[in-house]
């Protein structure tokens, strides 16, 4: 790594902790709770040490660093996430930014042209930012149980938006009458919802079952010829590269309870774990809640205008709007690149919602369906 690279990547690192400085005290005024105002106070405290670290280490090679400050809307925008969606989302998000700071530091310890003494700064530095994801562990699990579902939450809702757009902005070209599409969509939406939860309910419940079965079969197993699957365990580790010592060590402590072990078995043979047996009556909740509150999205406009071009332009503002949140909760949650699947989010649904109005159009003008 260049030289000037590091200067650069130096730059970007104050920057960062800058703002993170600036957030994470900003987030400490605005709670009551002792506990966690301590932790985002003292998290405030080692974002404002690293930052001060980074100023000096460009002032010695000559760089001015005091245009370099927190941007006012980015710590705005940090407390409208709080307000909005909760602390765990916020600090996701923060934790985004603190990783790539962290994949930065990694380069640059790599790097010759830095000496051991700023070497040893970095590793510190690097402490301090895995102590983060420790400090709020707990608060993040509060969210634990909608991540679990979050797949059934962002199908039903895609669905009830892309769904609706589609029919609505389909019906708009063949029929004009921002009343009558309302009054279609909401049907077509209660329909879709309904289905959408039973069809979860099913598919998730069929999944538990032929889990449940393979499960079920590794278990017998482990209570009768517990010594065959004990050599597999050992085998699994073995070829994770563990020596033979502790592959024996892990098989011998596996088999020493049934359940335990079966788990172990179907981890390794088949890739199930037990926490993703999945709820069936959750994952139908989640589903067919999310699919009506994503349906619902597309209608407003069409309930509150009269004219049905003007009610089209903000079903697509509003469906548009829903996407890219949506696409941002999955990118958040999954850490995949954010831009990307928001844009990707809304493509999809823009796309099909196209083609779904000019089927509508070419239906109106082949048989003469009107109702302006």
């Amino acid at each position: 790594m260049s030289a000037w690279s590091i200067i650069q990547m130096a730059k970007a690192a104050l920057a960062d902790e800058t703002l993170a400085n600036a957030t994470y005290s900003r987030l400490a005024q605005l709670y009551s709770s002792d506990a966690m105002r301590g932790k985002l106070a003292e998290i405030s405290e080692m974002e404002m040490e690293h930052a001060r670290f980074w100023a000096e280490f460009l002032e010695k090679r000559g760089y001015e660093v005091s245009s370099i400050r927190a941007g006012r809307l980015r710590v705005f925008l940090y407390i409208l996430l709080l307000r909005t969606l909760g602390l765990s989302l916020t600090l996701r998000m923060l934790e985004r930014s603190e990783s790539s700071a962290v994949e930065h530091y990694s380069k640059m310890l790599d790097s010759p042209e830095l000496d051991d003494s700023v070497k040893g700064e970095l590793k510190r530095i690097l402490e301090d930012e895995f102590i983060h994801e420790q400090e709020f562990a707990e608060e993040e699990s509060r969210f634990k149980e909608f991540t679990r579902h979050v797949r059934d939450a962002v199908l039903g809702m895609n669905d009830g938006l892309v769904e609706i757009l589609s029919v609505t902005t389909g019906l708009a070209g063949a029929y004009g009458n921002p009343l009558l599409v309302a009054l279609s969509g909401i049907i077509v939406s209660i329909a879709g919802a309904v289905s959408m939860g039973i069809g979860t309910f099913a598919s998730v419940r069929a999944q538990r079952q032929v889990h449940e079965g393979i499960v079920g079969r590794i278990l017998i197993a482990s209570r009768y010829v517990a010594h065959l699957l004990k050599d597999r365990v050992g085998g699994y580790m073995a070829k994770k590269g563990y020596s033979a010592d502790v592959s024996q060590a892990i098989a011998e402590e596996s088999s020493k309870d049934s359940r335990r072990l079966s788990w172990v078995i179907a981890e390794e043979k088949h890739g199930l774990r037990e926490e993703d047996l999945g709820s069936p009556g959750k994952a139908a909740v989640y589903s067919g809640l999310f699919n009506m509150l994503g349906a619902l999205v597309p209608l407003i406009p069409y309930f509150i205008l009269t004219t049905i071009n003007t009610a089209i332009a903000l079903s697509l503002l509003f469906v548009g709007l829903a996407l890219a949140f949506t696409g941002f909760l999955v990118a958040l949650l999954a850490d995949l690149p954010l831009k990307r699947k928001m844009l990707e989010m809304v493509l999809v649904g823009f796309g099909s919602a196209g083609v779904s109005y000019v089927v509508g159009m070419i239906a109106s003008m082949l048989f003469g369906i009107s109702a302006r």
